[in-house]
């Protein structure tokens, strides 16, 4: 019976990954980081600069140097011949990463088999690794070879090479040495420090150049990677810059939140080390280095897809609800899912941000903590009080996003229209043509409509000539969306937005010496009652 289990599970394995890979090459922009690789290397073998590469989509090469070397040989065939061959690569990491959590999953050695065929099977489906197959990106192997060697299961002389190797080709895994050497695996981290050092310099001398344009100019570049901003980008980093943090204080307050994260997230896995628990402490320092980088794309997020089978598999009630909760986050946008029920901007903003956060707490109190105290007992809660516990926390902590104000700068269903997009009256309805833009405006800097739909509310307008600038505050503090004024019509001037609500809006028109000259808040509150109010 178990047997044929397991052959099941494999099975669904295989199907999901054979359509997956199908899904993906049907894509018009299938592999499009692989591209990138592809077209750079190209480059740089006819002697043009590595750095100086750019895709037809845009896209850079943003690795260091050593990665040029690694992924040499891949020019050596067809581009097509290689998407195949680097699917079949990607599939064939997941399966090496399922077996090695596995271990961790079960000590019950005949359940092993089948516990590693359902990781692997929901570790394909989640959003991570879809995204390293559609994008054919190097990101899963990078957590493999920091997995194996922070779990330990290579041999004890090359322990630290893996972390040395893959720390060259990206940067992250560096946090996988201070893990050494606060679980005191001195002679790993010098493994790891000198690999590193010795895969940079033999970078250095092969491409000297490229070498000295990445650590002097490249690696600073983080504008290169793309918008850090938008909401694929789960880091801390990129949940600052949509709050709206100021540009001065970013750095500080950045810097000062990682610092803590991965101390808190060291301490703990120290401790998970000393209970024997290797795998849930290597999860969880490569969970810290997701919080931690400046970005940290979706194909990046593998690690807290680990994690959430980690606390699935925890003994209590609350571990294996929090473990559900951080998966479901890990395969589905929960803010594109409950978009129809997340009304309140707070609680948008929360799901939009739902895998920053969930990693943060894994990081700060989740599963550091849920691991040692599974360690030290086998006891399971009451199932009531289990329940009760569940339910309360996670009321409050719904409850509490319920009542915040969107951040300003945050709302991922903002967008301001453009010239291009005046022919739909979906966006502009408040007048059509010269004429009846003309008899809507007054004498009053801006003469506006609101419609509200049941996720947004619309802005639509017309302002006044002595108005030059138009901006949106979503919310008190931070930066301000500046609104496009557009010459649609001979005589007037009109604009659009939307916004997930108006609860905390408002809109500010400006003169041209740059003083305000009119704001409207209670306008764009009085949206939230439906229907269609204006503002004059």
């Amino acid at each position: 019976m178990r047997d044929r289990q397991v052959a099941l599970a494999w099975a669904a394995f295989v199907v999901v990954a054979l359509v997956s890979c199908v899904l993906v090459l049907r894509r018009p922009d299938r592999l499009s980081d692989l591209h990138i690789y592809y077209g750079a290397l190209s480059d740089l073998h006819a002697g043009r600069p590595l750095y100086g590469f750019e895709a037809a989509n845009g896209g850079p090469f943003t690795y260091p140097p050593f990665a040029a070397l690694v992924l040499g040989p891949i020019t050596a065939v067809p581009e097509g011949i290689l998407q195949g061959i680097w699917l079949v690569a990607t599939c064939a990491a997941v399966v090496a990463i399922a077996g090695t959590v596995g271990v961790a999953l079960t000590t019950r050695q005949p359940r092993r088999p089948l516990v590693m065929a359902v990781a692997a099977t929901v570790l394909m489906l989640s959003a991570p690794v879809q995204s390293n197959l559609r994008f054919g990106q190097v990101s899963i192997f990078i957590v493999l070879m920091a997995l194996l060697d922070g779990v330990g299961l290579v041999p004890p002389r090359l322990r630290g090479v893996l972390v040395g190797v893959a720390s060259a080709i990206k940067l992250t895994p560096l946090l996988f040495v201070v893990y050494f050497l606060a679980t005191g695996r001195y002679r790993d981290a010098g493994r790891a420090v000198a690999t590193f050092l010795a895969c940079a310099g033999l970078a250095g001398i092969v491409l000297p150049g490229e070498s000295w344009t990445y650590w002097t100019e490249a690696v600073r570049q983080t504008s290169r990677i793309g918008n850090l901003a938008s909401l694929g980008n789960q880091s801390v980093h990129g949940m600052l810059l949509r709050v709206g943090v100021d540009e001065a204080a970013l750095p500080v307050l950045w810097a000062t939140l990682v610092a803590f994260v991965c101390v808190a997230a060291l301490l703990r896995a120290r401790q998970l080390t000393r209970q024997g628990r290797g795998g849930h402490a290597a999860v969880l320092v490569g969970c810290a280095t997701v919080a931690a980088s400046p970005v940290s794309w979706t194909h990046h997020q593998v690690w807290p897809v680990l994690a959430a089978m980690l606390l699935i598999g925890a003994s209590g009630i609350t571990q294996r609800v929090a473990g559900g909760a951080l998966l479901a986050a890990m395969v589905v946008s929960l803010g594109a899912v409950l978009s129809p029920v997340s009304t309140r901007p707070g609680v948008q903003f929360l799901f939009e941000n739902a895998r920053a956060i969930g990693v943060l707490l894994l990081c700060l109190v989740g599963f550091g903590g849920v691991a040692v105290a599974a360690a030290r007992t086998h006891r399971r809660p009451a199932g009531r009080r289990g329940w009760l516990r569940v339910g309360v926390t996670a009321t409050v902590a719904v409850a509490f996003f319920a009542v915040q104000p969107l951040p300003a700068g945050a709302d991922p269903t903002f967008k301001a229209y453009a010239l291009d997009d005046v022919v739909n009256p979906r966006y502009f309805f408040v007048c059509r043509g010269p004429v009846e833009c003309a008899a809507y405006g007054t004498d009053a800097p801006v003469t506006f409509g609101t419609r509200a739909e049941r996720t947004k509310v619309r802005v639509n307008g017309v302002v006044s000539p002595q108005v030059t600038r138009l901006e949106y505050f979503s919310a008190p503090g931070g930066p301000p969306r500046v609104i496009p004024l557009l010459d649609a019509y001979p005589g007037s001037r009109t604009f659009s937005f939307r916004s997930a609500s108006m609860a905390q809006g408002r809109l500010v028109a400006y003169d041209a010496d740059g003083r305000p000259i009119a704001s409207y808040d209670d306008e764009l509150a009085a949206a939230l009652r439906g229907g269609r109010e204006a503002g004059r």
